[in-house]
């Protein structure tokens, strides 16, 4: 069964296990979430449910035709995700009812941005010698090009923008789920700042 959910980050803690070691967990506030398109094979090219999740006054028009033709309340968040089950139109799914203590899964966000960083941030790149007249210290090297082709090639790392970009935490425990509350606690740090949108699904790794 593939498992799925959107959430946001609330920030970190700690809880202590049966031998009383501290265990650095991410609380996420998750779901309900609201199911309001299947694709199939036949007219999309594959499966897949189209949710929604965390209300809103207002939705833009093309968003709004499909919660109202499902006299669902309209959502701010529109994610897809593979599923091997059959699903109803505006079902929703709470957090319990897709996870449980011990699960595996694979978190998506963005990550913080910091700006622009030099390379030695931004790559972990070694400093230059910092002797008196070196000039190189915390400066990228060789470019790696003379005059063939006498151009810096794509990819290189060089300074730029850092964070501010999709990032996925792989292989994560499910420490706690809390179907009351909406809560989801995994081992771990996860992508993103506090309130950002995290999509949970099934790890690719272990499958469990």
């Amino acid at each position: 069964m593939s498992k799925f959910m959107l959430g946001k980050k609330v920030g970190m803690t700690q809880v202590f296990d049966e031998t009383g070691q501290a265990i650095p967990v991410t609380v996420i506030d998750c779901g309900p979430i609201t199911v309001i398109q299947k694709k199939s094979v036949e007219n999309d090219g594959y499966e897949a449910v189209k949710v929604a999740y965390d209300d809103v006054k207002k939705a833009n028009k093309p968003d709004a035709g499909q919660f109202k033709k499902l006299d669902v309340t309209p959502k701010r968040y529109l994610r897809e995700f593979a599923a091997d089950e059959d699903y109803e139109l505006g079902q929703v799914i709470k957090v319990d009812e897709m996870f449980e203590v011990g699960n595996r899964i694979d978190v998506v966000g963005t990550s913080k941005g910091k700006g622009t960083a030099g390379p030695m941030k931004r790559h972990n790149f070694g400093r230059g010698p910092e002797a008196h007249g070196s000039k190189f210290h915390r400066s990228n090297g060789s470019l790696g090009s003379s005059a063939t082709p006498s151009k810096v090639k794509k990819g290189k790392k060089m300074q730029g923008q850092l964070g501010n970009a999709r990032t996925t935490v792989q292989n994560l425990e499910v420490v706690m789920v809390d179907g009351e509350r909406n809560f989801l606690v995994v081992k771990g740090s996860v992508p993103g700042s506090r309130d950002s949108l995290l999509e949970i699904s099934s790890t690719i790794k272990s499958g469990r």
